[in-house]
């Protein structure tokens, strides 16, 4: 007889359900946060929900000579993401259903087949573009691949286990190993890396200048319900690597594992998330866009912090 435990499966359909649905709002929220401190009105904060409706009733054109992976990476993309929120502690801190399908390893995987994906939709689409941009992207992600693996898996030497919530748990219960220089190297490079992955400036990805056509370029093709998709996983991907830099790196304090308590994560993630796009939006004000061949250098200095973390984590821990 199956015994069903209630208490974990609305811990993970709250945790599943707040990264689908509430992770547009902070992309809005940043957005408009950030035109405020420019002087300019900005966008209202619902605006990435406006644009995912519009897009969803919108005519989906499929390009001439596209194939398969065109049509279904979205869904398969999307599909990657659900999987890694039920993995981390984006939200709750004790696991949850399907959290055994994966350890901080198999989530770095997973962030990179899911970028794989993409790319290699992109390909597909036929695009001239669309190829640009995704050339760029693989002469990059070389070294962001090896950074985000590198520091998931040196931050799994902390605690001699690969167990996202086992190391969650050590950190929010041992101060002194946060302010550590291992924990140090291992907060920068993924910071580092949360830029990159989210195409905040100074690695900005986003437009159609063709200096700037990154990111955008794998979406060139896209229209209609395929578009939407794709930047539904956008959101999914921004939220996802902030809650694990604000739960795992910065901010492991917080979030209550206990029932009814873990109701009271909902705004404590908020509230981190608030500290977090502070932080950003100052970087972006701050900072002017790096040229092309510099991003090289900005990631090759995140790969040298995660593998100095991860020589850290065996000298010294």
């Amino acid at each position: 007889m199956i015994r069903i435990n209630f208490v974990m499966l609305g811990e993970t359909l709250s945790q599943y359900l707040f990264v689908v649905f509430l992770s547009p709002l902070f992309t809005g929220i940043f957005s408009k946060f950030k035109s405020r401190i420019e002087s300019k009105k900005g966008p209202s904060i619902f605006q990435p929900y406006y644009d995912i409706f519009k897009l969803f009733r919108k005519e989906t054109l499929i390009p001439e000579g596209s194939g398969i992976l065109f049509r279904y990476v979205p869904y398969a993309a999307f599909a990657v993401y659900s999987l890694i929120s039920l993995i981390v502690p984006v939200l709750i801190t004790v696991p949850v259903f399907f959290t055994a399908s994966a350890d901080f390893l198999g989530a770095a995987i997973l962030f990179s087949l899911a970028a794989f994906l993409k790319m290699s939709a992109a390909m597909n689409s036929g695009s001239n573009f669309s190829a640009m941009g995704t050339s760029r992207i693989i002469s990059f992600n070389f070294l962001a691949e090896g950074a985000l693996i590198t520091v998931f898996f040196g931050v799994s030497l902390i605690t001699a286990t690969n167990n996202p919530y086992t190391t969650h748990s050590f950190l929010s219960t041992n101060l002194l190993q946060n302010f550590s220089l291992v924990h140090i190297f291992s907060t920068l490079a993924f910071f580092m890396l949360f830029l990159y992955e989210t195409g905040k400036i100074p690695l900005q990805s986003e437009g159609l200048p063709e200096l700037g056509m990154i990111d955008s370029g794998l979406n060139f093709e896209y229209s209609g319900k395929l578009l939407a998709i794709n930047r539904w996983t956008s959101h999914m991907k921004q939220y996802l690597l902030g809650s694990i830099f604000l739960n795992v790196f910065f901010v492991p304090w917080g979030l209550f594992s206990t029932y009814p308590l873990f109701l009271l994560d909902f705004p404590v993630m908020f509230l981190k998330w608030m500290l977090l796009i502070f932080i950003v939006i100052v970087i972006e004000t701050t900072l002017a866009k790096l040229r092309l061949f510099k991003v090289l250098d900005y990631l090759a200095t995140a790969f040298t912090f995660s593998v100095l973390f991860l020589i850290f984590s065996e000298v010294i821990v």
